[in-house]
């Protein structure tokens, strides 16, 4: 009999030492006290057979696994081996105390269905060969004693069993439990991963081909009247097409935006505004205050929420000016991206777009309904927030504020696949 547990490999050798300690010692009793008649012979045939279907039945119908129903081979040997100890309790009431092995190993294999009844009649048998050869007045014990001791070792296997049963159930729900964790957070993974593909195309390509889209066709519209100036729009165009490029390049790649690359964050955003400045907007940066070195994940947060700021200024605002403005403090820094634009509306404490908004808005891009909320995203995964100011007729302030405490600046940084 083979058991994988060491608490079962331990009861195991128990139970089979106890058998082995009082099967000796039955015989041994008989031998001395009930041997020397006819039957001797066949009394001691008898106990070697039962040693024998015990060690057999030990080795070849070995227990059920816990939790596990008995086997038919199991069952057979337990009943064969009980139906020769009977046999034998009839003929040498020395063999009684060979009942405990068979006590344990029942309770041990069996469901409390089936174990508590064995119980009773073994220990019914026990009761009935002691007070048959008993001699002289009835000692009490002979009939306490074994239903006592039967009784507690019922109930504390029995106990024992249906713990092991609860325990299972518990670790089969934790196990379960954890599978469907696993599954929510691929899918939870999956969804962010959606979610960083749709802002990472709205910021790079898809306002890169919008851009493209005005400038061929401004550049369809005086193609005959103004030729030089056509030629220019195709110009920047392409110049458009070759940073949508790079970016798409670098997507793929999943690296940080492409003018950040051998730039820092001030550096990116002046080339940002100089590259944004013309037909009819001007675009100026400032730096206020000293700024230090931020994570890649902020810097190029700030950078995209800078572009998704722009666009809609160029799409949308009809401004003439427009100022990108980062300020450094002690405790935060912070990205304004201000224009003098025709702005919109204030309608509620919070915008369409789901903005942190002082006033509340109306999202200007809220029929395509993906720049802001990625503007807002983007500041929310680097520990920040997005607010906006609007007018109607007095322009636009979009400004995102990144905390430079330590537990904001410590941040996992997120994973392949996911960084912004």
């Amino acid at each position: 009999m083979r058991h994988t547990d060491p608490d079962e490999r331990l009861l195991a050798t128990v139970v089979d030492a106890a058998f082995l300690l009082l099967l000796g010692s039955s015989v041994a009793r008989f031998l001395t006290r009930d041997g020397g008649g006819s039957r001797t012979g066949w009394v001691v045939a008898l106990f070697a057979v039962f040693f024998a279907l015990y060690v057999l039945g030990r080795l070849l119908a070995p227990a059920p696994r816990p939790g596990s129903p008995p086997s038919a081979r199991h069952l057979a040997w337990l009943s064969s081996v009980t139906a020769v100890w009977i046999v034998l309790l009839a003929l040498s009431p020395s063999a009684t105390w060979c009942a405990m092995p068979l006590l344990f190993a029942g309770l041990h294999a069996l469901p409390p269905r089936l174990a508590v009844p064995l119980a009773a009649v073994l220990t019914s048998l026990v009761v009935v060969s002691e007070v048959r050869v008993a001699e002289g007045p009835l000692n009490p014990n002979m009939v306490v004693a074994p239903p006592a001791v039967a009784a507690v070792a019922t109930a504390v296997l029995v106990h024992l069993r249906r713990q092991g049963t609860r325990q299972r159930a518990l670790i089969a729900d934790l196990v379960r439990t954890r599978h469907e964790l696993a599954a929510t957070e691929r899918r939870a993974g999956v969804l962010a991963e959606r979610q960083r593909l749709s802002t990472e195309i709205h910021d790079t390509l898809a306002q890169g081909l919008s851009s493209q889209q005005m400038l061929l066709q401004a550049a369809e519209r005086v193609w005959r009247t103004d030729p030089d100036t056509a030629r220019e729009h195709i110009r920047e165009a392409t110049g458009i097409t070759s940073r949508s490029l790079a970016e798409a390049r670098r997507f793929v790649h999943d690296l940080a935006p492409a003018d950040l690359a051998g730039h820092s964050l001030p550096g990116a955003l002046a080339a940002l505004a100089e590259r944004e400045s013309g037909r009819g907007l001007t675009v100026e940066f400032r730096l206020d205050g000293d700024l230090g070195r931020l994570p890649e994940r902020v810097e190029a947060a700030l950078l995209r929420i800078a572009q998704g700021a722009l666009a809609n200024v160029r799409e949308h605002a009809a401004a003439t000016r427009a100022a990108l403005t980062l300020t450094c403090l002690d405790d935060q820094v912070a990205l304004d991206i201000a224009d003098n634009g025709r702005g919109f509306a204030v309608t509620a404490a919070r915008g369409a777009s789901g903005l942190s908004a002082r006033t509340g808005t109306d999202a200007p891009d809220q029929e395509r309904g993906h720049g802001l909320p990625a503007m807002r995203i983007r500041a929310r995964q680097s520990g920040g927030a997005l607010t906006l100011e609007s007018t109607p007729g007095e322009g636009t302030v979009v400004t995102a504020a990144v905390p430079l405490t330590p537990s904001a600046l410590s941040l996992p940084e997120p994973s392949k696949g996911y960084t912004l």
